[in-house]
């Protein structure tokens, strides 16, 4: 199947999946990727599943979570390139943990013995320098800042019926900025200047995101994702 196919059913999945407000982000990315592209810039969609883990807490398990955004890939010299982008859908947190008590003795005392989820949704803009090597295979590494725009607490346990949820808005309880590391390894699928790529990362948080009384809570996550430049047209070349 042509890249533009693929391309095609990346970007319809991703309108019917994700959220109104980052889909329009998406379509005004689509709209302007030829404007974006040009000799010494790449541009395009970047997503795939990411495994999110809260450090710090031992009981929290790993959370799987889609994400999506869109890359730059800005020509330093020669095979140096600035990796950069924006996440517009990149959830983490943990599962599994144990509930606890929010002074409903009724709901208290129905979710006692039930699982507690985070999710934490955040904007992060990951800003690291990219080296490629035979235009196939790159190594990446800097720095990620990022945005907390959502936060909820989603409590689960099991009844006569079936499964039982709850979601609580907390966003209040999280700092709205988050900082870490980030460090990668990715392999493009054409020997080209812009083609597409697939890869893995890893993000290291720096940050305590809780603003909770003794605890402390600092994100991490891997991400296997798919780049796909958009708009590139003509302006892709081989590379000898």
């Amino acid at each position: 199947m042509k890249i533009k196919a693929l391309t095609s059913i990346f970007v319809l999945v991703v309108i019917l999946i994700i959220p109104q407000s980052s889909s329009a982000q998406v379509l005004i990315s689509l709209l302007f990727g030829d404007a974006l592209n040009s000799e010494k810039i790449e541009f395009g969609l970047a997503g795939g599943l990411n495994r999110s883990y809260l450090n710090d807490l031992p009981e929290a398990k790993g959370l799987n979570n889609f994400n999506l955004g869109f890359y730059f890939h800005i020509n330093l010299k020669n095979s140096s390139y600035l990796s950069t982008g924006v996440m517009v859908k990149s959830t983490v947190g943990a599962t599994g943990m144990p509930t606890y008590q929010i002074g409903d003795e009724d709901f208290d005392s129905l979710y006692m013995d039930g699982s507690l989820t985070k999710k934490i949704n955040c904007f992060y803009v990951p800003i690291m320098y990219q080296q490629r090597f035979n235009n196939r295979w790159y190594i990446e590494g800097g720095i990620v800042p990022g945005l907390r725009t959502k936060a909820k607490d989603i409590f689960n346990t099991e009844v006569l019926d079936g499964d039982l949820e709850y979601v609580l808005d907390v966003k209040d309880q999280y700092t709205r900025l988050d900082f870490g590391l980030m460090g990668g390894i990715g392999y493009k699928l054409k020997k080209q200047i812009k083609s597409t790529a697939v890869g893995v990362s890893y993000y290291y948080g720096l940050v305590n995101v809780s603003k909770l009384p003794d605890t402390t809570m600092k994100n991490s996550s891997i991400y296997f994702y798919v780049k796909i430049p958009i708009g590139a047209g003509a302006k892709i070349q081989n590379v000898d």
